[in-house]
């Protein structure tokens, strides 16, 4: 009875992300290309290297902020360095990945609950990745070895390091500013991301 009753807890910081990012998560998905017949391989590098620009700059912004919370690990979820890798599989070189476009408006991590709001987004991504992965394993025969690491980054551990940061983030004691405040970064970082896909003309 109480392994359910954990099952079906939801924290309210959970509540509020949801409420405050559906529709936002809705409009970016139906804008990304990768359920797109036009999509081919040369289409998928270069969404491959928009996700790399912001990416790269993201993560370099989280771990400069000093906002990360001391007892959160974030370098097993750093995922930058195998967008790096997987571009230089599918034939780039070091020199055209040095030199690629990286987003400048990026969402403002100045707390620790705005640190998180990010995290929320980019740990989402990577659990909705399994569906991604598996459209463009069947459709151009790309893997984690041959250019889609990124889309399978956790591999089988994918699941329970979603649960695992929904975790951390439900444990994290918060009143209503602080949890306003992971909205409202999380509801930033979907917003500076789909602008940047959509600078980089990627999306449908």
């Amino acid at each position: 009875m109480q392994a359910n009753e954990r099952q079906m807890f939801v924290s309210p910081v959970l509540q509020d992300l949801r409420a405050g990012t559906a529709e936002l998560h809705i409009a970016l998905e139906k804008r990304l290309p990768f359920f797109s017949d036009t999509l081919d391989s040369g289409g998928f590098e270069q969404l491959m290297q928009a996700y790399y620009g912001f990416y790269q700059p993201l993560e370099e912004a989280i771990l400069d902020s000093a906002a990360l919370p001391a007892d959160f690990d974030l370098m097993p979820r750093l995922k930058a360095d195998t967008l790096r890798r997987d571009l230089l599989t599918m034939g780039a070189t070091v020199e055209a990945v040095q030199s690629l476009p990286r987003c400048q408006q990026l969402p403002v991590i100045d707390s620790s609950a705005a640190c998180l709001g990010v995290l929320y987004v980019v740990e989402g991504a990577t659990l909705g990745g399994q569906i991604l992965r598996r459209e463009i394993a069947a459709r151009m025969d790309l893997h984690a070895d041959n250019g889609a690491a990124f889309l399978d980054i956790y591999g089988a551990a994918t699941g329970r390091r979603w649960r695992d940061f929904i975790d951390y983030l439900g444990s994290r004691p918060m009143d209503a500013t602080e949890r306003a405040a992971v909205v409202t970064a999380a509801q930033t970082t979907f917003s500076c991301f789909e602008r940047w896909l959509e600078s980089r003309e990627v999306l449908v």
